[in-house]
């Protein structure tokens, strides 16, 4: 390992060794960091996730993937009232147990007629307006999760504007209609 053109002398601090800007340096770097991020769960542990998965109508990778984003089981969901147009909500609803159901009734549709649309709701709200002003929006999701902890709270919504009230709201997770209704569970 010596000077050469296409290697110049290395510089203050550069022990010799190998360059680390190949392919397997990369691929070593990643296989390392994936280890670190998937902790070895006894066996026990994983079947209660599963379980706790189908209570809530998810299947183990949503819910895993809840789980290693906030750290937090999941308590109750948001549900916008442009996810319940989705196609399934209604036997989406269903599955979803052990957790909360709030309604977010998105103007002009107003929290009495989501719930008279959507018995299987717990409580409805107004929903915070489209791209809305912050501390607009934390008062409205603040107001319709009360009494649960926030980190353990999903959104589940279907417009464009929907995945920042989860950071206005400081709620746990955002998760697309579709993924949540599509199940076959």
């Amino acid at each position: 390992m010596g000077v050469t053109p296409d290697r110049p002398l290395a510089g203050i601090g550069h022990n010799g060794g190998p360059e680390s800007d190949g392919l397997s340096w990369r691929w070593h770097c990643w296989r390392s960091a994936r280890a670190a991020l998937v902790p070895h769960l006894p066996i026990e542990i994983v079947r209660g996730r599963v379980r706790r998965a189908r209570e809530l109508g998810l299947d183990y990778k949503t819910y895993a993937s809840v789980r290693a984003a906030t750290g937090h089981d999941v308590v109750a969901f948001l549900f916008s009232s442009n996810a319940l147009r989705v196609p399934g909500a209604d036997a989406g609803l269903g599955r979803i147990g052990q957790a909360g159901r709030i309604g977010l009734a998105v103007a002009p549709l107003t929290p009495a007629a989501l719930s008279a649309a959507q018995p299987l709701l717990e409580a409805s709200h107004a929903a915070p307006r489209p791209w809305g002003r912050f501390g607009e929006i934390r008062a409205a999701l603040r107001a319709a999760h009360a009494g649960h902890p926030a980190e353990g709270v999903v959104l589940v919504g279907d417009a464009p504007f929907e995945p920042e009230w989860v950071v206005a709201g400081r709620l746990g997770y955002y998760l697309p209609a579709a993924r949540i209704f599509a199940q076959g569970l």
